[in-house]
């Protein structure tokens, strides 16, 4: 099983910076093969994949948050981040860290997901 716990949501002005970071815990499995990725939800709006990482450390991003966001994690996999610059209200949802195990490709369907954080951008 793995369980994941989201951090680091708020509110914060347009143009400004937020790191949400995901608590990895996990027992009877391998680091060696994982996808992990952040996903946000608005209000009225369907789930939009933001960014995505494997163990390879290859990352993906969402057209509409490339050059603002950047996704990493620490060593092997205890903690996963997102650096959130350049904020815009659009940007306003609750943002969720999910994970796939077994394999580098992120498919975007994830069997493990996190509790969520909001993250609220005012203009």
């Amino acid at each position: 099983q793995v369980q994941l716990v989201e951090s680091g949501g708020g509110s914060v002005q347009a143009g400004g910076s937020l790191r949400l970071s995901c608590a990895v815990s996990a027992s009877g499995f391998s680091y060696i093969s994982y996808c992990m990725g952040w996903t946000r939800q608005a209000p009225g709006k369907e789930r939009e994949g933001v960014a995505t990482i494997n163990s390879r450390g290859s990352t993906t991003y969402a057209d509409s948050v490339k050059g603002r966001f950047t996704i990493f994690k620490d060593g092997i996999v205890n903690t996963l981040y997102l650096q959130m610059n350049s904020l815009e209200p659009e940007d306003t949802a609750m943002y969720y860290c999910a994970a796939d195990i077994g394999s580098t490709y992120c498919s975007g369907n994830y069997p493990f997901w996190g509790q969520g954080t909001q993250v609220t951008v005012s203009s």
